[in-house]
């Protein structure tokens, strides 16, 4: 998806949660249509800052090594 999708779909998401939140005490129906919404935006908004990450830069960020921290090094004077 474009950015520019994932915008727009954003922003109707959150019509519906608006819309749903206004009867969200009066049926268990629009309390789990409100709780697909919140989590279709979540997954959307996650895909949004992935798309903004820079690609190349997180694959050579993979193949690096990591230092990794051992317990006695926390005890080294």
């Amino acid at each position: 998806m474009k950015k520019e999708e994932i915008l727009k779909k954003i922003a109707e998401t959150d019509e519906q949660i608006r819309k749903f939140k206004l009867r969200i005490k009066s049926s268990d129906l629009c309390r789990n249509l409100y709780d697909n919404a919140v989590l279709q935006k979540a997954i959307l908004k996650k895909e949004l800052d992935d798309y903004d990450k820079n690609r190349f830069f997180e694959r050579v960020k993979k193949l690096l090594p990591k230092k990794k921290t051992l317990i006695c090094d926390y005890f080294k004077p």
